[in-house]
C-alpha cells in the first residue's frame, strides 16, 4: 500500500487526496494548526490523522503539497526540516523560479521533487480534474498511479521541473485576470446604470465572463488565494521577458476582496468592495 501524505487539506487537496484512495493508498493529514473547516473535510474524505509533521514524514511514500502559493515555500522548509527523503510533490500554483527554489530546498534533504499542477474543479463523481507532472522521469509514474482510475487525471509532460508550473500560470493568467477584468467592467457600468445593456452585449457574443456577473462573489471569495497566485504568474512574466502589468494589477484588484474568503456576499456587495471606500469596511460575518 503507498501511503501519501497531504499538505495540507482545503477544499481542493482534501479532494485530490480522496482520490488516491481510490487506487488503495492510505491518505495521512496532520490536523495540527489546521482550521475547523479542514477538520471536517478531512473526517468528511476518510483522511487518516497523524500526531505531528514528523509522523507524516516517517511514513509517507509520497508527499503532495497542495496549498496557497504564498505559503509554498515555507511548507517545504518545514517538509525538509524533517530530513524528508522519498518523493515530494509540489502542486501548488507557483512560478518555475519558485518551483525551482523548492526544488533546491528539498533536494538538500534527499528527497525526490516532482512539479506538479491541479487544473479544473476539485475532483469529485461527476466532475474531472487534470494534474500535470514534470521531473525526474522515475518518479513521475509512480505518482500517476496514485490517480489510476480516478476523477483525477494525471498527463507527464517532458521537460523537468518547471513545465508544470509553467502550464498552470499561463492558464492562470488568461482564466483568473479576465475574471477580474469582467467584475472591474461590470462595476463600472453599474455606477452609470447601464449594466444590463453592457450584459446584452456580452450575451450577443459565443462567450463572455461579462455575461456572467453571478459568477463574481466565487472570485472574491477565492481572491486570498488567486492574488498570490497573480503575483506568481507576474513572476513568471517577467522572468520571461514579458509583460507583467496586467498580472500584477490583477493581484492589486483582488486584494481589495482579500478579507472575503468564505463569505456569502451577493453581486452588488462584492462590487460595492472594489470601490476605494469600501476598503475600511468591517469583515463579513
Amino acid at each position: 500500500m503507498t501511503v501519501l501524505g497531504i499538505l495540507h487539506p482545503g477544499s481542493m487537496g482534501a479532494a485530490v487526496a480522496a482520490q488516491a484512495r481510490l487506487s488503495g493508498a492510505e491518505v495521512l493529514w496532520c490536523p495540527a494548526e489546521r482550521s475547523t473547516s479542514s477538520k471536517d473535510r478531512a473526517e468528511r474524505y476518510r483522511l487518516a490523522a497523524v500526531t505531528g509533521l514528523a509522523e507524516m514524514v516517517e511514513r509517507a511514500d509520497i508527499i503532495l503539497s497542495l496549498c496557497p502559493p504564498a505559503v509554498a515555500e515555507d511548507i517545504a522548509r518545514s517538509v525538509a526540516a524533517h530530513s524528508y527523503s522519498r518523493i515530494y510533490v509540489d502542486g501548488n500554483a507557483v512560478s518555475p523560479a519558485t518551483i525551482a527554489s523548492i526544488s533546491a530546498i528539498m533536494l538538500a534533504s534527499g528527497a525526490t521533487v516532482v512539479d506538479g499542477s491541479v487544473i479544473g474543479s476539485p475532483p469529485s463523481a461527476s466532475k474531472d480534474t487534470r494534474l500535470y507532472l514534470s521531473g525526474p522521469p522515475a518518479a513521475l509514474p509512480r505518482v500517476a498511479h496514485l490517480f489510476a482510475g480516478s476523477a483525477v487525471q494525471t498527463q507527464v509532460l517532458a521537460g523537468g521541473i518547471g513545465r508544470a508550473s509553467a502550464l498552470k500560470l499561463s492558464y492562470s493568467s488568461y482564466q483568473k485576470a479576465s475574471r477580474v477584468l469582467a467584475a472591474v467592467s461590470y462595476a463600472l457600468a453599474r455606477d452609470y446604470g447601464v449594466e444590463a445593456e453592457l450584459v446584452d452585449i456580452a450575451q450577443g457574443r459565443s462567450s463572455s465572463y461579462l455575461a456572467e456577473a453571478e459568477y463574481f462573489p466565487k472570485v472574491a471569495a477565492r481572491a486570498w488565494r488567486w492574488g498570490p497566485e497573480m503575483r506568481e504568474v507576474a513572476s513568471a512574466l517577467e522572468e520571461a521577458g514579458l509583460p507583467s502589468d496586467l498580472a500584477v494589477a490583477s493581484a492589486t484588484v483582488m486584494g481589495r476582496w482579500e478579507s472575503l474568503k468564505d463569505s456569502s456576499m451577493d453581486v452588488a456587495q462584492v462590487l460595492d468592495r472594489l470601490h476605494t471606500s469600501s476598503n475600511d469596511d468591517d469583515d463579513p460575518v
